[in-house]
């Protein structure tokens, strides 16, 4: 029989009226010939809580420790769900991730999923049972609890669709779907019926916090179709998928503002091989996540060297590049703290011209200026004024018509 993997966020399974809601999505999927797989969250900010308690005994808890604790919060959820569904009449056994092998390293509070044993799942799945698994967390190979970090139920759930090669994994959560850009800022935001692994990826990775880039990559290695959709409503969500003919049509998929964000550039630093790999070197060993990096050549002897990184990095980062910057001669450093990133982003760019041009002269019309330009295959992004941030993604959307439907752009385009 064919699978499904349903995944319910924290605010999906936040009360007892909400788990009934969603073992009803279950059940329905039941009854359409689907064998079941439930994945739950922690409810609602339990796992808050939890972290605050920790905190409030031990200022740094062990992480192994901590990793315990926050497991059971899921535990909580997978057990209450499996009771909803029995009072439904409806069979169901519910696993932490340790009792189904989900192996993981031991990096405790940000693990990897190594394997996933799918024996045990197939076997309660053909006695007519759901499955209902806690998210979020595994063993590593000293049966030690690991939690898998930031978005690691949605990472879960993909790599259990993977494993048991599932028709569709089900995301649930409190919004509707994808939509081309932030509908708080662009009121006319359309929502996307599909769009590639490629394209949100880069999208989540500029700020889109609709899905986490470790379930997508899952999803895109393992072939996983991953349909994000509302707990609330009966409406199709977006299907995210590998990029298809018909895609390269649209332009431009989406657009995205991403903020809290700063610039650190080194002027006049020596032109010469491996300068660069020690300016970043530092900037690794200070743990500092480097996002886009502009290196200009002055003349012969000098170059200008640019980068971008979260605002929570800025003072490790000034650090770092503060202890090398006699080595590689740097002849002055300096820093923004009041910038955000527009970026258009869509796998269309690889066929079409004069996507430069219409975000360009967009953001000229509506009088913002750009202080750095980068680029991928599939994306163009520019650093602008934190000040004028909205103003220039309403500028950017409406220039590329992202309040329409994709076919409607595609032949405006």
């Amino acid at each position: 029989m064919a699978i499904i993997v349903q995944k319910f966020g924290g605010t999906s399974v936040a009360d007892s009226d909400k788990i009934r809601r969603a073992s009803r999505r279950a059940i329905r999927a039941l009854e359409k010939g689907y064998q079941v797989v439930v994945v739950a969250s922690a409810r609602g900010k339990q796992t808050d809580q939890l972290i605050a308690d920790a905190l409030d005994l031990n200022p740094n808890p062990p992480k192994r420790e901590m990793d315990q604790l926050l497991s059971t919060g899921e535990q909580q959820t997978v057990s209450l769900f499996a009771m909803a569904l029995h009072a439904a009449g409806q069979d169901a056994i519910s696993f932490t991730g340790g009792q189904i092998r989900m192996l993981t390293n031991s990096d405790y509070t940000k693990a990897r999923i190594k394997s996933v044993d799918a024996e045990r799942i197939h076997r309660e799945l053909n006695k007519g049972r759901v499955v209902i698994v806690a998210g979020f967390q595994g063993i590593d190979e000293n049966d030690n609890i690991t939690t898998l970090g930031r978005g690691g139920s949605d990472t879960t759930a993909v790599a259990l669709a993977a494993a048991l090669k599932a028709d569709e994994c089900e995301i649930y959560t409190d919004v509707d779907g994808i939509y081309t850009a932030d509908p708080r800022i662009y009121t006319n935001a359309g929502k996307m019926d599909k769009i590639s692994y490629d394209e949100i990826l880069e999208l989540a990775s500029l700020g889109a916090g609709v899905i986490y880039t470790r379930a997508v990559e899952c999803g895109k290695n393992y072939d996983v179709r991953i349909h994000l959709r509302s707990s609330f409503e009966e409406t199709e969500g977006t299907i995210i998928t590998h990029e298809v003919p018909q895609m390269e049509g649209v332009v431009v998929s989406g657009a995205t503002v991403q903020r809290d964000m700063a610039k650190i550039a080194l002027v006049g630093v020596d032109n010469k091989p491996g300068n660069a790999a020690k300016v970043f070197a530092g900037l690794a060993k200070a743990k500092v996540v480097v996002n886009d990096i502009v290196q200009t050549e002055v003349s012969s002897e000098k170059a200008n060297l640019s980068f971008t990184v979260h605002a929570s990095d800025l003072t490790a980062a000034k650090n770092a590049v503060e202890q090398i910057r006699d080595e590689v001669h740097c002849e002055n450093i300096f820093v923004r703290d009041d910038i955000a990133e527009i970026s258009v982003v869509g796998v269309g760019m690889r066929t079409h011209y004069g996507v430069a041009d219409k975000m360009f002269g967009a953001l000229a019309k509506a009088e913002v200026n750009i202080d750095s330009i980068t680029t991928s295959e599939i994306r163009i992004s520019c650093i602008v004024d934190e000040k004028q941030a909205e103003k220039a993604l309403v500028s950017v959307c409406e220039a590329f018509e992202l309040d329409k439907p994709a076919e409607q752009r595609t032949k405006a385009s």
